[in-house]
């Protein structure tokens, strides 16, 4: 779908690229996942031969919720003039992946480069790369639990978000330059109070 003809629901743009401006230095496409593989491989045909990164959005109350964006550069094939050089041709693909199955075709097989981003936007958003010659985390552990950039991630992670809250808030949790106040200065008060040795039993010294 034509940029200028997304549709928006309540003013927010399901596609992004609705309220962008133009950019004069990149064509930008969009297609469904089902064309993905025949766009790449007619770009690459096309002389975009080098895919310089693979990146992925969530937008968490949109359908289809992801989105991944191949960023494709044309490298030139003969001589080129010093303009031909600085201006080259750029094309990024946008495709939206559903959340419920969120699966794309491997790329890794037109461009080896392909490899590490989508292992990385697999490990981060979940996306799967059918396909993929090694597709396993490739920033967080092999058994850490679910993936850090979807925007329903746990904020303290899945582990520490289940476990109780401190009964009074952390430094790091207080604006900077904010006294504590209230309960949590008395609290603060007594943990200082026992840390010293001051703090008689039944109550602060």
């Amino acid at each position: 779908m034509p940029s200028s003809q997304a549709p928006s629901i309540a003013g927010n743009a399901l596609d992004p690229t609705a309220v962008r401006p133009p950019l004069d230095d990149a064509e930008i496409v969009r297609v469904e996942p089902g064309e993905l593989r025949a766009k790449l491989t007619a770009l690459r045909a096309e002389g975009c031969s080098m895919l310089l990164d693979i990146g992925g959005v969530d937008y968490l109350e949109r359908e289809p919720r992801f989105d991944v964006v191949y960023h494709l550069l044309a490298l030139p094939l003969k001589a080129a003039s010093v303009a031909e050089i600085g201006r080259p041709r750029r094309v990024r693909v946008l495709v939206g992946v559903p959340g419920k199955d969120a699966t794309l075709t491997s790329v890794v097989d037109l461009w080896p480069s392909a490899n590490w981003a989508e292992r990385e936007i697999y490990d981060l958003f979940g996306i799967v790369f059918s396909g993929h010659p090694n597709l396993k985390r490739i920033q967080l552990p092999d058994d850490w639990e679910g993936h850090p950039l979807r925007k329903d991630y746990p904020l303290r992670g899945p582990a520490r978000e289940a476990t109780p809250r401190p009964p009074f808030a952390l430094k790091s949790n207080v604006p900077a330059g904010t006294p504590p106040s209230g309960k949590v200065a008395a609290a603060l008060q007594r943990q200082i109070a026992r840390a010293r040795g001051q703090e008689k039993d039944g109550g602060a010294a």
